[in-house]
């Protein structure tokens, strides 16, 4: 290397004038404010890449007019606010003024430009959960004076026992309590109830017998599951080969094809707008050994874009749970999806391969992307099903705005199998009728 690059350290004075914190600790003029100690050009691609590419941007998202913890009334200034189920307006629960929460869409602009997303932009309620972050929330009460404390592990809002205001935490605090939006619940509780009590009256008869008998839809909850938004603005290579059929015969009861072989290569831009990441170790964990998480993903989509502004309000009454993954930990998942979505957008353009093709070779660029937490409502109804390995946790879960329900329900195996042997032996009799019939 040039002595620029790695430029000799000066001796170490002996007047008793060195040491940390010195002068002499590091040599002046080593690499200029603003430059690299190395030029980027020598390194390998994927470094240089990461090396040069813009620093995250924060979108910030953060309610000003909260950060007290003090939702008033727009019209009377009173703090016991609660959010109309069924709408997606804030009711003052004093005088009984409604008014609508600003939907982040405008708010932030984040449905515009996505084809001009350029680096990782992050929202402000998306930025890394600092390890040592509080959960612990106080507030002091303008009202009294009193000091109300919130713990973010279970409630977003408390009230002051004294002069009963109603505190919120909207300040969006490093603990991954705090998101950016949410989407409200439409679906109310006895409408989800009695759609999970029709789920499983159909799965009744091959339902196991613990799971009939502790059957209580009245124990459904609504939780806001945590999701990472987020847009993209991608382009995608993809090359395998391709098959067309030009024969077809029969040898030895054997049929074999003949084809012609082709090298098929695509490329695709694309962008992708609001893609649900869940940003929750514990529901993206889809070993099914051990839970139904991936049930939740059969209620999608949510309709996101009617997402407001983040204000504690609107989870009175229901729970939440708090995000613990990063935008670094997520990125393995979008890239996934974001392959996913190239292969679907270019079957159109392989149908001619009759065989198919296969994929042998991918590769995926991210100009940019934006990342938005956000709280999506789901109800919930569990029943831990006993067994090897701690058994099996079944969900069965409704989609809080639009109804779509999906879930688990446990079975008992002999049923199945007798049902199994009872279906095939009538058919075994039938085809024998048939055949004696005809003979």
């Amino acid at each position: 290397m040039s002595d620029r690059l790695s430029p000799k350290l000066p001796p170490r004075p002996t007047n008793g004038m060195g040491g940390p914190g010195s002068p002499q600790d590091v040599p002046p003029n080593a690499h200029p404010a603003g430059t690299l100690p190395i030029d980027p050009a020598t390194l390998p691609n994927a470094i240089r890449n990461e090396l040069e590419a813009p620093d995250p941007v924060a979108l910030d998202t953060a309610a000003a007019e909260l950060s007290d913890g003090l939702n008033r009334c727009p019209k009377c200034g009173a703090t016991d606010i609660r959010h109309k189920l069924g709408t997606d307006l804030l009711v003052c629960l004093y005088c009984r003024n409604e008014w609508d929460g600003a939907r982040v869409e405008e708010a932030f602009g984040l449905g515009k430009g996505i084809d001009q997303l350029k680096g990782t932009v992050i929202a402000s309620g998306a930025r890394d959960i600092a390890a040592d972050a509080a959960v612990l929330m106080t507030f002091k009460c303008t009202g009294c004076g009193a000091e109300v404390t919130v713990n973010t592990e279970s409630a977003m809002t408390a009230r002051c026992h004294w002069c009963r205001h109603v505190f919120g935490v909207n300040e969006q605090v490093a603990n991954g309590a705090v998101p950016d939006a949410l989407l409200p619940f439409h679906i109310k509780k006895d409408d989800a109830v009695a759609r999970i009590r029709q789920f499983v009256d159909k799965r009744r008869l091959f339902a196991l017998k613990e799971f009939k008998e502790q059957f209580t839809p009245e124990n459904v909850v609504g939780v806001y599951l945590p999701y990472m938004i987020v847009d993209g603005n991608t382009s995608a290579d993809i090359a395998g080969k391709g098959e067309i059929k030009t024969r077809q015969y029969t040898r030895d009861k054997k049929t074999y094809y003949d084809a012609d072989i082709y090298q098929v290569e695509r490329h695709i831009d694309f962008c992708v707008d609001d893609l649900p990441l869940e940003s929750s170790t514990e529901r993206g964990n889809l070993d099914v050994s051990v839970n139904t998480n991936n049930i939740i993903n059969t209620i999608l989509p949510f309709d996101t874009k009617n997402a407001v502004k983040w204000n504690a309000s609107y989870l009175s009454g229901f729970t939440s749970e708090k995000r613990n993954s990063n935008v670094e930990d997520l990125q393995p998942r979008l890239q996934d999806q974001l392959l996913s979505i190239a292969r679907a957008q270019v079957e159109a353009s392989v149908r001619r391969y009759d065989r198919g093709v296969r994929w042998e070779q991918e590769k995926l660029v991210l100009h940019g992307t934006r990342w938005v937490s956000m709280y999506l409502p789901v109800w919930l109804y569990s029943f831990h099903q006993p067994g090897p390995k701690g058994g099996l946790l079944h969900y069965i879960a409704v989609n809080g705005r639009t109804g779509e329900t999906m879930g688990s329900v446990p079975v008992q195996q002999w049923k199945l199998l007798l049902a199994a042997l009872t279906v095939g032996t009538i058919l075994e009799v039938i085809a024998i009728a048939i055949l004696v019939g005809t003979a």
